[in-house]
């Protein structure tokens, strides 16, 4: 239970971090505020996301282990004393001074970016209201807001249930849905995001079909880091010297169950370990193809040449952060890096199919002369 005040003050901190943002908007000369504002909370969103990955891959999900203030307080300064008797308590525990505040930085930051979203609504809504043009209708950014709620809750579920991997896993998803629903917002708001005279020539399914596949991918990988199951596979490019190494899929793909555990509450075995990480790497073979195959045609069609680079540029990164995490024994900075290149991927897809969305359908061959503008 909140100490009286606790919550007053975790709204100011989140207010205070908030405003850093806006009066950058506000200070600075861009004349549309409302899409600088909307592109700084994506962009503040993908460092939140790569946070999030930095609170769990340092085990301080449970450095606070109530919601939303830490035992109680508003910050792990006013908590000292049950930090202290919890870390004495169980040294190799889950709370620690420093956890804790890393666990609060997060939700601070977290708090933030909600009261972005608030603020990007209500301009959306002082907007329509004053053109009523279709164009411009708050509906996303109303629904954005619903997200974040959402996203919020999962946050509390996350620390009330002791970190269960199916409510993790389902955080993580919430945080790269708002990146997509934020850059989706952002682009919206930003006309010279079209081009006209691109031609796609049937480009939109496959571009549709590969975020569809990035985020099965993402869930695998969620999956894997909240299992811990990151070096059940320790070699590559086999899996304990096998192409198809033992594993146990079922009990791996047991959705609902506590950490570490199984339904009937024994210890999860570890041919269920390696049958996570074989599946998510196996996914990535695939997911990788697909992009290879997307940013080939995409760099064919005029205007998309720059998004093509990115996507396999990004998609190569997060191939090789992802195998220097098996090679390397699973380096904090490389582990973080790949949560942020899947972040990344999300956002490039997004900025993907927003173009294709919006532009007519015809492949031009690279270097070929557009007629039609």
């Amino acid at each position: 239970m909140l100490e009286d005040g606790a919550l007053f003050w975790l709204a100011v901190k989140a207010v205070a971090i908030a405003a850093l943002p806006l009066a950058y908007v506000a200070l600075s000369r861009d004349p549309d505020k409302q899409r600088k504002l909307t592109w700084v909370t994506a962009f503040l969103t993908f460092d939140l996301i790569m946070f999030g990955a930095f609170t769990r891959l340092t085990d301080s999900g449970l450095g606070c282990p109530d919601w939303p203030g830490c035992y109680g307080h508003s910050n792990p300064l006013s908590a000292g004393e049950a930090i202290r008797a919890a870390e004495t308590a169980l040294p190799t525990g889950p709370v620690t001074m420093t956890k804790a505040w890393i666990e609060m930085l997060h939700r601070y930051f977290a708090m933030a970016v909600g009261f972005l979203i608030i603020v990007l609504m209500v301009m959306s809504w002082r907007r329509w209201l004053r053109t009523r043009s279709p164009e411009q209708s708050p509906a996303l950014p109303t629904f954005t807001l619903f997200a974040v709620c959402l996203q919020g809750a999962f946050g509390a579920w996350t620390v009330t249930m002791k970190l269960q991997p199916a409510i993790v896993t389902v955080h993580l998803l919430g945080g790269v849905s708002l990146l997509a629903l934020l850059v989706w917002q952002a682009l919206r708001e930003s006309p010279a995001a079209l081009q006209s005279g691109m031609f796609s020539g049937g480009l939109r399914p496959l571009a549709v079909a590969a975020f569809v596949l990035l985020f099965v991918q993402i869930a695998l990988g969620g999956w894997v880091s909240t299992n811990y199951a990151v070096l059940a596979c320790p070699d590559f490019p086999l899996c304990h010297g096998k192409i198809v190494p033992d594993m146990d899929l079922a009990q791996g793909f047991t959705i609902w169950r506590d950490l570490g555990m199984t339904p009937t509450g024994e210890s999860i075995t570890f041919q269920a370990l390696v049958a996570i990480h074989w599946v998510h790497r196996k996914f990535a073979y695939v997911l990788i193809a697909v992009i290879a195959l997307l940013a080939w045609r995409a760099w064919r069609v005029e205007g998309l040449q720059p998004l093509a680079r990115a996507l396999a540029a990004v998609a190569l990164l997060q191939f090789l952060t992802g195998l220097s995490n098996v090679v390397l024994q699973w380096p904090l900075l490389l582990a973080v890096m790949h949560n942020g290149g899947a972040a990344a991927l999300v956002a490039l897809m997004v900025a993907l199919n927003y173009r294709l969305a919006r532009t007519a359908s015809r492949v031009v061959p690279r270097g070929a002369v557009v007629l039609a503008r």
